[in-house]
């Protein structure tokens, strides 16, 4: 149980962790960055927070966490806890709800001013395939390790939590094939496993139209890629091609998630959706400590980890 305590951590403070960091440049050019980098953790910029604030991709995965650490899934109470965080400042890291993409507002309209149920609430349609569900999809993936549900039981799983949000088939995949290397990197955190993981990902999806839009990541030499051709904007398919590169162009998590950072634009899920998988590689001891002293609500985050798990145990 501590040892997967430990794992659950890795890759929730792993995320969160990134995230703060690309917070205050969000939205900043990479010419921007490349002239001025980020190298450790700062405030303030895009928005007026101090150090160590995270944004609405850790504040939407900490409400589907503690939703899950009932021992359930629950669609609509997770709705409810999204709710919770949209119109009641929970699950922010300072009592204040300042970022919020707006497929999630969406949906979560859907929800509470439509009063459609859960798992219809999504948008649907091809322009709604940006990175809302994507950024909060890793405690389902977690929630599922530790029930040891078969692949396509998480896949299925991890499909109906994207459709909280986005409910478009490209989103759904996205989710699925980042469930896909979180699982094999919970099983055995080696970088090795990545590219099996995408050629189970790939072989899963062979007959879904959709599985097109990532060709590029299932390529032998994804990995060689050009830093040029990496696109991180908000678009679901480029935030997974990126955090996918920046793991597999680095060998420790700060390396990593500064990268990632340090592709400009949207910062915060880039690097979120990096960390996350990179703290599933190298383990929470790996994620700089001084970054963790900085990240707000720590202990808070800490214990909903380990009432997690001990609730799927």
């Amino acid at each position: 149980m501590d040892n997967y305590v430990e794992k659950v951590k890795s890759v929730i403070f792993g995320h969160a962790v990134a995230d703060a960091l690309g917070v205050p440049v969000e939205f900043a050019s990479r010419g921007e960055l490349d002239n001025a980098p980020v190298t450790d953790m700062e405030g303030f910029g895009t928005y007026p927070y101090p150090e160590g604030c995270w944004s609405d991709d850790t504040s939407m995965a900490l409400a589907a966490l503690d939703s899950l650490a009932s021992n359930k899934i629950d669609y609509e109470d997770i709705m409810i806890k999204f709710g919770a965080w949209y119109f009641n400042d929970q699950y922010t890291p300072t009592g204040e709800m300042f970022d919020a993409g707006n497929t999630c507002v969406s949906a979560i309209q859907n929800y509470f001013g439509r009063h459609m149920p859960a798992l219809n609430c999504g948008l649907s349609d091809e322009r709604s395939n940006g990175n809302g569900s994507l950024m909060r999809i890793h405690p389902f993936v977690l929630f599922a390790f530790a029930k040891q549900m078969p692949f396509e039981q998480t896949v299925e799983l991890v499909h109906s939590a994207s459709a909280l949000t986005h409910a478009h088939e490209r989103s759904k995949i996205g989710c699925g094939i980042y469930a896909c290397i979180l699982m094999h990197l919970l099983n055995k955190a080696d970088k090795s496993v990545v590219r099996k993981a995408l050629q189970q990902a790939e072989a899963y999806y062979a007959d879904h139209s959709e599985i097109k839009h990532y060709s590029n990541l299932f390529r032998q030499d994804f990995d060689k890629t050009e830093r040029s051709q990496i696109k991180s904007d908000g678009y679901v398919v480029d935030t997974l091609e990126a955090a996918i590169w920046c793991l597999l162009t680095t060998d420790n998590y700060k390396d990593c998630v500064l990268k990632a950072v340090n592709l400009g634009d949207d910062t915060d899920t880039v690097a979120a959706v990096a960390g996350g998988l990179a703290g599933a590689l190298y383990g929470y001891n790996e994620i700089p400590k001084g970054w963790l002293l900085v990240l707000k609500r720590r202990e808070y985050i800490g214990r909903l980890c380990e009432r997690a798990v001990f609730a799927w145990q």
